[in-house]
């Protein structure tokens, strides 16, 4: 069995940074596709930021102020968001595919104008 645990959302003034985590836990390997999607209020949950075996893919609206990055040995995946935007306020969360989708709970994020 696979756990996600996230953690790192919060409320955050237009232009700041946040860095949310993903602790994933049970039969992890280091080729296993993770990544952040987030789902604003009557929106469909949409892609943010991928990482298989290192190589990354951005959605085209966080392309230069997200970054997505791996620790391997803490099977942890990170989101550093910067320059954040009031269009960025969703409840953010990490996927991991292992045989199947494990998602974690969930993160709010609130960017203030």
């Amino acid at each position: 069995q696979v756990q996600l645990v996230e953690s790192g959302g919060g409320l955050v003034q237009a232009g700041g940074s946040l860095r949310l985590s993903c602790a994933a836990s049970g039969n992890i390997f280091s080729w296993n596709p993770m990544g952040w999607y987030r789902q604003a209020p009557g929106k469909q949950r949409e892609l943010v930021a991928t990482i298989t075996s290192g190589s990354t893919t951005y959605a085209d609206s966080v392309k230069g102020r997200f970054y997505i990055s791996r620790d391997y040995a803490k099977n942890t995946v990170y989101l550093q968001m910067n320059s954040l935007t009031p269009e960025d306020t969703a409840v953010y969360y990490c996927k991991i595919v292992q045989r199947r989708e494990y998602w974690g709970q969930g993160a709010q994020v609130t960017v203030s104008s």
